[in-house]
């Protein structure tokens, strides 16, 4: 049977999807060159991995509070209540949703900066840097303030389908933090202060800049949150109906993301005794990680919840099921080849990337075997931000809890065997791994709850997928083994074009062989 043609829907996520991904490929281009720029000035030092984790104590709880649970409950609430009660229902769910998040984070940040010193040794007591780290997590605490109300904001737009400017909003805070790095660092030098602390200042002029931006866009949606200041206003937002159900929903969401963050702080514990720079090679591989992972997994994610989060409020199961199907396909067409690229090309990747300044060629071994960590599960780590919407659409969240705790517990007892074999690259394999296992138990809950049925086609799909892949991974092999990348230091841009020369030839394999095997790139989105 002729596959039928793409439907409206289908072509207007897709084109919505490439959006998201277009300005995600821009935040992600420049992220890389934040690192590649912090990363020349201060190398994988004792300094440099005392910035890593007092970053990442508010990235932690943006992704704890703000991305994670926090989205997780309020996008399909919102969604729903839209699609049943109108946008004036809406409107004043929104309004105090908002007054009651504004004053939750007023208190966290007050009491996050009074116990930082506790908050540090609690995720990397092993430093060599602590008292740094103490003093770069106060700068940047109110950070988290910042981002859970751009998270806030970014679940509205994406619910009226704006997703431009929550893609766009990250480049601001890769900006920031390169001009800090360039400007700022030197000057601080100069008058005796600690040059890294320049990052700091540059990570918290970001986030009120990821804010800013979305003041406008909020105003012109008709969407602008009227913050309620006085305690009558606080009182009456958290007895509304719809902030006491989005906290109802985040009670078991937030035990869901609490169980992947308590892993990324057991790890980044683990690494913190693992010596000087093993904090900072994790960060670096995880960046590089993170490009194929947020260009392809967050920007379905980002577009398929509100979708599938719609579908189900108006009962249309099989267009629920046919969006899953969509997300897995790009999927699989886009991130196994990415993985293999990972696997088998790191160190072309981190040299070309990292190796200039203060990095050193171990610096760029230890980061590649991290990467290669990282590039096992990559396959998962993309998938479960499919796989999960499917659940949290129906505002089930036990369910993925409870699969995350199992994966939280298998990850420890692999760290337990891969951390003595593997040093600070068995933390990544641990996690790679435990992905998987996250996304493939995801995938099975579906099935059996009948809420997804792979569209016809699946079959010779994948066979083309993974012939294409090994094709294309078979000439990345060769180029790695072919090219002495860390020698090339001196010689960067010859360096450089070797590296967008063989990812140009990996990629024209690739979608070449894909072409040969009969597979028309314009329809592998199409039901059979």
């Amino acid at each position: 049977m002729a596959p039928a043609r793409p439907s409206a829907t289908e072509m207007n996520l897709l084109r919505a999807a490439s959006t998201v991904s277009l300005f995600t490929l821009a935040s992600r281009i420049t992220g890389l060159a934040r690192e590649a720029i912090v990363a020349a000035a201060f190398g994988a030092s004792g300094f440099m991995d005392a910035f890593q984790v007092a970053f990442r104590i508010p990235n932690l709880l943006r992704r704890l509070f703000a991305e994670g649970a926090f989205s997780q409950a309020f996008v399909p609430i919102l969604a729903e209540t839209r699609a049943r009660e109108g946008d004036d229902a809406t409107h004043r769910l929104i309004d105090a949703v908002a007054t009651a998040l504004f004053w939750a984070l007023l208190l966290t940040c007050a009491v996050g900066i009074v116990a930082s010193p506790v908050v540090v040794w609690l995720i990397a007591s092993g430093l060599e840097r602590f008292d740094h780290a103490v003093v770069m997590t106060r700068i940047m605490f109110p950070y988290i303030a910042f981002m859970s109300l751009v998270a806030l904001s970014a679940g509205i737009l994406n619910t009226w389908r704006r997703f431009a400017v929550p893609a766009a909003t990250p480049v601001l805070l890769n900006l920031a933090v390169i001009g800090a790095a360039w400007g700022l660092a030197p000057l601080l030098g100069r008058h005796g202060v600690e040059p890294i602390y320049a990052l700091a200042v540059g990570v918290m002029i970001g986030g009120a800049l990821q804010l800013a931006v979305q003041v406008p866009a909020l105003a012109r949606s008709g969407c602008l949150p009227r913050i309620g200041l006085g305690p009558a206003s606080l009182r009456a937002a958290f007895a509304d109906a719809g902030v006491r159900r989005v906290l109802r929903q985040m009670a078991p969401a937030l035990l869901g993301v609490s169980v992947a963050q308590l892993s990324l702080l057991i790890n980044t514990q683990i690494a913190s005794y693992q010596g000087v720079g093993a904090v900072s090679w994790l960060t670096y591989a995880d960046r590089l990680m993170e490009f194929p992972t947020a260009l392809l997994g967050v920007a379905l994610g980002v577009v398929l919840l509100p979708q599938l989060s719609a579908a189900q409020a108006t009962g249309e199961s099989q267009r629920y099921s046919d969006l899953l199907d969509w997300g897995l396909r790009l999927v699989l067409l886009l991130a196994l080849p990415c993985a293999a690229a990972l696997l088998l090309f790191p160190q072309a990747l981190v040299s070309v990337l990292y190796h200039y300044g203060a990095i050193t060629p171990r610096d760029v071994e230890r980061t590649s075997v991290a990467l290669m960590g990282y590039g096992v599960g990559l396959m998962g780590l993309i998938g479960v931000k499919i796989l999960a919407p499917g659940f949290y659409a129906r505002q089930d969240i036990r369910t993925p809890v409870r699969i995350a705790i199992v994966v939280l517990a298998l990850t420890q007892l692999m760290n337990l065997v891969f951390v003595p074999l593997l040093g600070h690259a068995g933390l990544a394999l641990s996690i790679g791994l435990g992905a998987l296992v996250n996304a493939g138990w995801l995938f099975v809950g579906l099935r059996r709850a009948g809420l997804y049925t792979p569209a016809p086609g699946w079959g010779p799909f994948v066979l083309r997928v993974v012939l294409a892949t090994a094709l294309m991974g078979a000439l990345l092999l060769w180029f790695a083994r072919a090219v002495d990348w860390i020698g090339l230091r001196a010689q960067p841009w010859t360096r450089a074009g070797l590296l967008a020369g063989c990812i140009a030839a990996a990629v024209a394999l690739y979608f070449g062989s894909l072409l040969a095997t009969g597979l028309k790139l314009r329809q592998f989105v199409r039901r059979g």
